[in-house]
């Protein structure tokens, strides 16, 4: 299904997002921003086991669109010049709110990074669960060079991600990073074979899908917030967590499986 320059495709349990605007390197401008939150909001109705987000065409994502034919680039010009506050605080609002709606789905997020991202693609990246890279891919966190700053969630997602000092580093030199790199510092999970990352990105998703989508979905709760949490209060909500999953039930099928050596076949949430 398409929504302006975002496209919307299922492919069994797993839902694939791909910016299309190719001819801009995905960059995001207003029409894609209300693409995005159609689809996610799509998603937070019809919600599949895992997503995939990826671009068309050679990059993954160039962040937004900061060329005069984008509508939101002359409001915030205006806004500028007259010192204001509120249009610039209630584009970052959006931009950001959309971001985290996607991120935050009760389900696997995945990148599969094609190609580069930049700037807010990388924030955006950087914000998903799991990273899948092409090998001639570059993360750069480049807004500093244009004197703005990461503003679609990018500066605490990648310092929860791969700490203060290593963010500091990528965010305040602005400097590129390959998947090489990339793979050494946490910043991604995997590097794919040349021109596979969206395939292999769906082979992980599918994967997670074979398991019990419960199990998924109350573990990745634990996996969000531990982070975040003092421990005893990270037990608790694991403790809570998985005493929610277990009385669900769906450890039956899987036990039931394991103990006939049968391959569970997990039913889908209600």
């Amino acid at each position: 299904m398409q929504n302006d320059n975002v496209l919307l495709e299922h492919k069994g349990h797993v839902a694939v997002v791909t910016f299309n605007r190719p001819q801009r390197r995905n960059a995001f401008n207003e029409q894609m921003w209300a693409g995005l939150k159609r689809i996610v909001a799509q998603l937070q109705t019809q919600t599949p086991r895992v997503v995939v987000v990826t671009g068309a065409g050679q990059a993954f994502c160039a962040g937004f669109d900061v060329n005069p034919d984008n509508p939101q680039v002359s409001g915030l010009i205006g806004a500028v010049e007259r010192r204001e506050r509120e249009p610039v605080e209630a584009l970052i609002r959006l931009l950001q709110e959309t971001v985290h709606a996607l991120v935050s789905l009760p389900v696997p997020v995945i990148a599969a990074v094609n190609g580069d991202a930049y700037g807010g693609g990388a924030e955006l990246a950087s914000r998903c669960d799991l990273r899948v890279m092409d090998p001639a891919a570059v993360f750069c966190f480049s807004e500093a060079r244009l004197g703005l700053m990461p503003d679609w969630g990018g500066g605490p997602g990648l310092t929860k991600l791969i700490g203060v000092s290593r963010a500091a580093d990528m965010i305040l030199t602005g400097r590129k990073v390959g998947a090489g790199e990339a793979l050494s510092i946490g910043l991604i999970n995997r590097i794919s074979g040349t021109g596979m990352a969206l395939s292999e990105a769906i082979k992980l998703a599918e994967t997670i899908a074979q398991n019990g989508p419960r199990a998924i979905r109350h573990a990745l709760v634990v996996i969000r917030q531990a982070a975040e949490l003092p421990m005893n209060a990270a037990l608790k909500l694991e403790r809570e967590q998985a005493v929610s999953l277990i009385v669900s039930g769906e450890c039956i099928h899987g036990i039931t499986a394991f103990l006939s050596k049968q391959k569970p076949l997990f039913p889908d949430m209600e």
